[in-house]
């Protein structure tokens, strides 16, 4: 079931949420901590008119909530709401122990969901915790803090680990935790939770609007197949934009979300745990999965860059969709020559991609990078040239002016990568960054009257590369696919 969070301060707030999104929820949770003094007496007509089931909360300032005043002043709030309204469950934390209330509930058929929340990290002991609860014939629910992949596994290892439990629910917090509240079936959790759009009820929690439409998180079951982009930051990516749409398009029973990772070998270790099928590869990973590929195309091998990771029999294959997702919208003005001369901003695995593309069109290189160690090795491989980053001297007269680095994107959204070098106006600017859509560097060169690449071009091109290698089939170009 998908749960969506309603966190208003006014009863007809949280109405007006349910009536946005009764289609997209199976039920939804009334935050009372979060209500005006005012709005509690009115909360057992908002019951009878909510037409959904709904989850009786009151959150503590200690377990993420609003709640400050005692717990013998909560628990009389609790069961007079439960006494008067209309309520499917009732969330009770592990420690709030009030046998009148759970009395209250179990009298009116109000299922007791008991929880707990850690937001430091994981417990060492949180399935014996969750088992004990079970005991208690009440639902247990854990809420815990993922600060790396070994916790994101122990999450998901519960599928096995509480099988005994029939009705559980365990969701990690964060950005680590977002594959958990995607996939929540894959961690054996009953039901997951959603905010609104435009608000996040706790830290990790994504909009209903994603989890329904773009991820379908309640369709994924285990026969799913799971597909990925994988890299650190990640979350802003745009990629389980171009290929869930298409997926479903087809009818391919698949979902593709975002993995934050630190340690590809840990993440491989969460890709059998999940039988992951497929998955994108992005800054810093370009070159650290390639010890772990037992097979590479001729593009990887030469490039020493892989950005897209399929899984063959026994193991996986890595290959470069960077290179031709580039060269795309170059294409023309290669074959025409117009493009001779290209300086490269960067020298990490997207620009080792882009320094190739160019090299093997018998383009002049220079590349510019912040280290200008990286930016030599860069240019000894490929017969490039190089030069420190501050050295602007090196990209005057450069046909095109490739952007590689993550000079633009959030957090860095204020840097431009060249400050110190004017546009002509005759050079174009290929910028990779495609969040924001207008990064710093392409507003200077917009004004110097420049042609403009944005980053959404290469990552549409070699993402069509990315979903066509994980299918087989073609993408569904439609108004329904491609909507960033």
């Amino acid at each position: 079931m998908l749960c969506v969070t309603l966190t208003g301060n006014t009863h007809e707030e949280n109405s007006r949420i349910i009536k946005e999104h009764s289609r997209s929820a199976d039920l939804f949770e009334l935050r009372i901590d979060y209500l005006e003094a005012s709005q509690l007496d009115k909360t057992a007509d908002f019951t009878k008119s909510a037409g959904k089931p709904l989850i009786l909360t009151c959150r503590r300032e200690k377990d993420g909530g609003k709640y400050r005043r005692t717990d013998r002043t909560r628990a009389s709030l609790l069961a007079r709401l439960l006494e008067s309204g209309t309520w499917s469950y009732v969330d009770l934390e592990e420690d709030f122990r009030r046998s009148e209330l759970e009395q209250t509930a179990r009298s009116r058929s109000i299922e007791i969901i008991r929880s707990f929340h850690d937001m430091e990290g994981v417990p060492d002991d949180l399935f014996t915790r969750m088992q004990k609860i079970a005991r208690r014939g009440e639902i247990p629910k854990a809420a815990v803090t993922a600060k790396g992949m070994k916790d994101v596994i122990t999450v998901f290892s519960a599928e096995t680990q509480l099988a005994s439990i029939p009705r559980k629910v365990l969701l990690a917090m964060g950005d680590w935790g977002i594959p958990t509240r995607i996939l929540y079936k894959r961690t054996g959790s009953f039901m997951t939770f959603a905010s609104p759009p435009g608000f996040s009820a706790a830290p990790g929690h994504l909009d209903i609007t994603a989890m329904k439409e773009l991820y379908r998180s309640d369709q994924v079951d285990a026969s799913t197949a799971v597909y990925g982009v994988i890299g650190n930051p990640v979350m802003h990516s745009a990629s389980p934009r171009i290929h869930n749409p298409a997926f479903h398009a087809l009818g391919i029973h698949a979902v593709y979300l975002p993995f934050q990772v630190d340690d590809v070998r840990n993440f491989l270790v969460l890709a059998d745990l999940l039988k992951i099928q497929g998955v994108s590869v992005t800054v810093p990973f370009k070159q650290q999965v390639l010890p772990y590929l037992g097979k590479i195309s001729r593009e990887v091998k030469q490039i020493g860059s892989c950005n897209t990771v399929v899984r063959e029999r026994e193991y996986w294959k890595g290959i470069n969709t960077d290179y031709y997702g580039f060269l795309h919208p170059i294409m023309e003005d290669l074959n025409a020559e117009r493009i001779r001369k290209a300086a490269v901003i960067g020298a990490g695995g997207a620009a080792r991609s882009v320094v190739w593309a160019l090299r093997n069109h018998q383009c002049q290189v220079t590349i510019l990078n912040r280290t200008p160690e990286k930016a030599q090795r860069l240019a000894q491989e490929t017969g490039s040239s190089w030069a420190a980053l501050d050295d602007v001297s090196a990209v005057s007269g450069s046909d095109l002016i490739v952007q590689t680095t993550s000079a633009g994107m959030h957090p860095y959204s204020d840097i431009d990568p060249l400050p110190g070098y004017q546009f002509s106006g005759r050079e174009i600017l290929y910028e990779l960054v495609y969040v924001p859509e207008v990064t710093k560097i392409m507003k200077r060169a917009a004004e110097a009257g420049c042609r403009l690449i944005p980053g959404r071009n290469m990552l549409l091109g070699q993402g069509i590369m990315q979903f066509e290698t994980f299918t087989g089939s073609a993408y569904p170009f439609s108004e329904d696919t491609v909507v960033f």
